[in-house]
């Protein structure tokens, strides 16, 4: 009778356990919505770091190739 009612307590633990994790990450989630924070993070973060990773990119110039000239490495394959 003892083994059983340690299996059920025991089952019973691991159920609010998990619902209590649950909880939290939808309270978390929530929150990241409410204020809106994955925006924030593109917007203030990863958004200027992208912007200087690639304006500091090395580009050829387009004015500098002659009119005349297909290079089709320049200009892409052509099919």
């Amino acid at each position: 009778m003892k083994k059983a009612k340690k299996k059920k307590n025991k089952a019973v633990r691991f159920v609010k356990k998990t619902l209590g994790i649950a909880a939290l990450a939808y309270a978390g989630l929530f929150c990241v919505f409410y204020y809106d924070l994955d925006g924030k993070l593109l917007y203030y973060v990863v958004e200027p770091f992208m912007k200087n990773h690639f304006d500091n990119m090395e580009r050829r110039d387009p004015h500098t190739v002659p009119y005349d000239q297909i290079d089709s490495e320049y200009m892409g394959k052509s099919y």
